[in-house]
This record gives C-alpha cells, structure tokens and sequence, in this order.
C-alpha cells in the first residue's frame, strides 16, 4: 500500500483545498474528519468518493474503500495534519460529494408539513444544532439564504451529529425569493421577532415555515414585513432575547406539537 509522504503531492494539496467554502462548491465536494462524523455519514449510507487515513487507520480507510469501491488514500501522519482542521486530528476522513440543492421544496401532504427558514445565520454551532433540531422534529427540510455559513463547513457536520446527511438544506438567494416559493405552494410564513404576537396566542396551522434571523441584527424588517404572521417566545426574566438555536429549538417543538 502506497504512503503518500510529501505535503506537497497534488491529493494532499486537493483535500486540503476542500476546507474552503469556494473550492468545496467548485469541486462539489466536502472532505469531514473524525471517527464520529464519518461513521454517522457511512450510518446513513453516504456513499464517500474517496477514503482518506493516516498510517495507523489505513485498514479503516481500505475497509471503507472496498465496501464502497471508492478510491483509498493513505497519508504520513504529517501529510495527515497538513488536510486537517482540527488540532488533535483522529487520522481519518472521507470525501463525499455535497448536493447543493437550490430552490426545490416538496410538500408531504396531511398538514404535517414545517420547514425551518435561516436568514444569515454566521456561527456553524448554531447552523449544526438547529439542522439537528429540523431532524429531530422531522421537518421538511432547512431553507437557508446564500449569505449563511456553509451547511458543509466542518464545524457544522460536527455540531448537527449526523443530521446533515439526513435533512435536505437548501438555499436560497435571500429570504424574499424563500417566501415567495413558500407562499406558492400554499405554506405559511412566520417571523420570530421581538415585537409579534405571544406564541400561545397566535393562529397558527400547517403547513408552515418559520424564520429566524442572523444572531446578532435579527430578520430584516423587510423579511418580518413579507411574513403572513409575526411571533414572539413570552419571556418573564431579564434576558432580551434567546440563542437563535434556543428559539428555533423551541418554535419547533411547538409546531411539532400542531400535527394531527
């Protein structure tokens, strides 16, 4: 089995690239670290393009290769720190192809429709938990603007806990071309934003979607415009407002509660 020794060899110089957000998109590819992503990824049976480990992991990497028949490479643990993001690197990673989906949203039918809609959101933690919370909830899907961190940033695959190859992402240009598709196919739209109606008190039915804004502006006033229904969480205490994960994660759980 060949080791690939030199930083400088052109597969090294390739998967290190896919750490950046262009050259992922180009390439359509996404390289994910770690023995918890990449078995989540392989759980739900992402087929990877290529199997990556460093010396002491390459019968992981050539397991993972022949079940797939994708292509295997093996790297000197230096060569492997080179392709890594993270400071204590586990020695293994895959490269799986990232489907940028755009603009097409289905409907299940039976009022048990909720999609889950980001505008600009930048902290890939937060951007991971609330893919797990569309997951968790079984929502349609999450509807993102273009101005919102990678869904395939690393630090996202790691903080959704595999949800990401499970719920559809699919981005949108900006918020007003996601609510005009929405408003076509007959879902509603609700804005999260400090000024609405209480949450308990507002009419709310399925099929729905809701917004939530960048962590630190909010949804833009002509997002909250656009909305057929604007809300806000009652808070008692002193706190002005919530994590947009926090938010999310308990909009989505009372949605989840109007199903039939």
């Amino acid at each position: 089995m060949d080791i690939i020794t030199s930083k400088d060899n052109p597969k090294v110089k390739y998967l290190a690239s896919l750490h950046d957000n262009k050259t992922s998109r180009i390439t359509k590819a996404v390289i994910v670290e770690g023995v918890r992503s990449c078995e989540d990824a392989l759980k739900w049976n992402v087929k990877p393009l290529k199997a990556v480990a460093d010396e002491k992991h390459a019968a992981w990497a050539q397991d993972v290769s022949d079940k797939n028949n994708c292509e295997c490479i093996i790297l000197s643990e230096a060569c492997f720190r080179k392709i890594s993001k993270t400071v204590n690197p586990q020695g293994v990673a895959l490269v799986i192809g990232r489907d940028d989906s755009s603009g097409e949203i289905g409907l299940r039918g039976e009022d048990k429709d909720i999609f889950l809609c980001l505008e600009d959101i930048q902290d890939p933690g937060n951007l991971g938990t609330m893919i797990r919370i569309a997951d968790a909830f079984d929502f349609n899907a999450v509807l993102v603007t273009r101005n919102t961190v990678d869904a395939y940033n690393d630090k996202v695959i790691r903080s959704s806990m595999g949800s990401i190859w499970k719920v559809p992402v699919i981005e949108f240009e900006n918020s007003e071309m996601m609510i005009d598709k929405l408003h076509n196919i007959n879902v509603k739209t609700i804005a999260a934003e400090l000024h609405g109606d209480d949450l308990g008190k507002a009419a709310i039915d399925l099929p729905a979607a809701y917004f939530i804004g960048n962590e630190g502006a909010g949804l833009k006033p002509e997002t909250i415009d656009k909305c057929d229904i604007k809300i806000k969480l009652r808070m008692d205490g002193k706190a002005e407002s919530l994590n947009a994960a926090s938010a999310a994660s308990i909009l989505g759980f009372y949605l989840q509660g109007l199903r039939g």
